[in-house]
């Protein structure tokens, strides 16, 4: 063999080691918690993914009798624009009241491509779990009203729209959703 194809079959060799590596890191990392990980996802947000996003949130409210949420792109712009920064920052913080014009804001972060964003959705739903019916913040099995926060935003009647941004960065997918009006006021019930 003269130098170059033992230079091709070299390299023809590696991209398959390479590759098989690949695929056992990813099928090993499988957490055994009851969510799939170790699948890369693509949680860009597309017209599908927001419909999804959207579908989650109404199929709750319609299971409670509430009216269904209409997907706002203003909303959707915001949400990306704080899911960037929290990408940025590394960390989950609420932004400003003042600064979210006063919506209402649900948060989620995994690392970057190994969880469906619509888990987070799903865990911010499965508070439900704790919620107990009376006035905000009264709203607990736990004693603790943020424990069911982001359900009770989900839910809170008075909110009729929303919208959902997923930022992939920095090693992160970030979930924000902004509520129009926002929920969890004091003293109100949910629904």
């Amino acid at each position: 063999m003269d130098g170059s194809k033992i230079l091709i079959a070299a390299s023809a060799a590696f991209a398959a080691l390479c590759a098989t590596g690949i695929t056992v890191a990813a099928s090993a990392s499988n957490s055994g918690n009851g969510y799939r990980t170790g699948t890369a996802y693509d949680n860009r947000m597309d017209d599908r993914l927001a419909l999804r996003m959207l579908d989650a949130h109404n199929r709750e409210r319609q299971r409670l009798g509430l009216p269904k949420l209409k997907w706002n792109r203003a909303l959707e712009r915001e949400a990306q624009q704080w899911g960037r920064e929290l990408a940025r920052r590394g960390r989950l913080e609420h932004a400003d009241r003042r600064t979210r014009n006063s919506t209402g804001e649900n948060l989620w972060m995994g690392s970057q491509g190994q969880w469906d964003v619509l888990v987070g959705l799903e865990m911010m739903i499965d508070e439900k779990r704790h919620y107990r019916h009376g006035n905000f913040p009264e709203i607990s099995s736990t004693g603790k009203w943020a424990d069911v926060a982001h359900y009770t935003q989900i839910v809170w009647r008075d909110t009729k729209e929303v919208g959902c941004s997923v930022v992939n960065d920095r090693g992160w997918d970030v979930l924000v959703c902004r509520y129009w009006p926002a929920g969890n006021v004091w003293g109100q019930k949910a629904y």
